[in-house]
């Protein structure tokens, strides 16, 4: 409720000619809440029908982070996505005897027989104690100068395993409640539906907040939605494609240090990564709500650049209360564009409140510049009707018609009385 009543007061701070009754401002509310609710609703049903791309799209850091896992467990003329086909290829060749195994075999090019080799061997030796695993190695791959012999020794040295990788396992297919796949679908499509949407919802909020505006305000409206989406956007891709590929590849290695496999639900995952991208994405809406206060007098460059410092350690607390991972890099990572932001909006502030100054200076130089050069106009018709008042014909002829009786006008000796004559 109080929450309720600082945006109340807002709006009539915005717009203090129509202020509203508290009943109205919460018939405001729920018509804002009816729309955004209507909005994300059709927005979910849309990108539902795209939830397998959805999929995709939030597993590729995943699998990248896995495949640069494995990349480095091979030495550099070995593909990763190359060597995991050798390893379903070497799985089903286990499974046949040896005649069948070889059919099998020959179907495959010599590079891949080659890697199914040297994954047998990699099997093999794992199994056998470290003092006799030279001289195995020696009698298997025809001698240990061979070029087989020097690749499984390499990859000994890495850590690599023909195993599903028990050091690194990300396998996140896994689900341990029967209504979990489907739901993970229903979140996938919310949180695609609240990007897709965001203008509109971003529209129906500052409509609520800032109601009656005047013409000129909605077209400037348009712009700042889009500059706000730009923004929502660029966070997220920010988050997406630089932040969040880092923060698994960090807990992925830390986990590795621990001895720890990285069983990773697909769960726990897709939460993870859908509310680390929307966090960056609404930390990216700093500069409109900071320009929006500017434009409602609640702040000001003078009062943004003197609480900087202050400002600076704010952002810096609540990128670590929203930021979902506790290290430092993920923290900084949120914390600088903010910052950042938020610099932008102090320059954005004073360029504003210095154009909004050069106006009104203009103003008010054209304003005296009129009353100066303007040339003196009769206030009413009867001067106008009477002629000019200096014009001494004009005052004689007035004198004549009207004021008979009274004394003629200065200069004129025609209606003065004159002297009679001496006897």
């Amino acid at each position: 409720m109080f929450l309720l009543k600082k945006v109340f007061q807002l709006r009539d701070k915005a717009n203090p000619d129509l202020e509203k009754p508290f009943l109205d401002h919460l018939e405001d509310l729920r018509i804002m809440i009816t729309r955004v609710v209507l909005t994300l609703v059709v927005s979910m049903v849309g990108c539902f029908a795209f939830q397998d791309d959805l999929m995709a799209i939030l597993r590729k850091p995943v699998n990248e982070v896995w495949l640069v896992h494995e990349q480095g467990l091979l030495p550099g003329e070995i593909d990763a996505k190359t060597w995991e086909a050798a390893k379903k290829i070497e799985r089903a060749a286990a499974g046949l005897d040896a005649p069948l195994a070889a059919t099998f075999l020959d179907q495959f090019d010599p590079e891949t027989r080659e890697l199914v080799t040297t994954i047998r061997l990699l099997r093999a030796i794992a199994v056998l104690p470290a003092e006799q695993r030279t001289a195995f190695l020696s009698a298997a791959a025809a001698g240990p100068d061979s070029p087989l012999a020097a690749r499984v020794t390499a990859m000994l040295d890495k850590g690599a395993s023909p195993e599903i990788d028990l050091r690194g396992n990300l396998q996140m297919m896994s689900t341990l409640k029967p209504t979990e796949g489907f739901m993970l679908s229903m979140k996938l499509a919310f949180f695609a539906g609240i990007i897709v949407s965001f203008p509109l919802l971003l529209l129906f909020i500052l409509q609520f907040v800032l109601p009656g505006l005047h013409q000129h305000e909605k077209r400037v409206m348009w712009p700042a939605l889009a500059i706000g989406f730009g923004l929502f956007l660029l966070g997220v891709s920010f988050a997406y494609f630089l932040v969040l590929p880092r923060a698994l590849e960090f807990f992925h290695e830390w986990n590795l240090k621990l001895g720890v496999a990285n069983d990773w639900r697909i769960g726990d995952y897709i939460t993870f990564a859908t509310q680390f991208t929307l966090l960056f994405g609404l930390s990216f809406e700093l500069p409109v709500v900071v320009m929006v206060f500017v434009k409602l007098g609640l702040l000001s460059y003078e009062s943004m650049s003197r609480t900087r410092a202050y400002a600076i350690l704010a952002i810096v607390v609540i990128a670590a209360v929203i930021t979902p991972t506790p290290d430092a890099l993920t923290l900084c990572l949120m914390a600088l564009p903010m910052i950042l932001l938020y610099e932008g909006c102090i320059w954005l502030a004073y360029f504003d409140a210095r154009r909004q100054r050069r106006a009104e200076e203009s103003e008010e130089r054209a304003r005296m510049e009129r009353l100066l050069m303007a040339p003196d106009e009769p206030e009413s018709g009867e001067m106008e009707d009477r002629g000019d008042p200096w014009d001494p014909s004009a005052c004689e002829e007035g004198w004549r018609e009207g004021d008979a009786g009274q004394d003629p006008p200065p200069g004129d000796d025609s209606a003065a009385p004159k002297p009679k004559p001496d006897a």
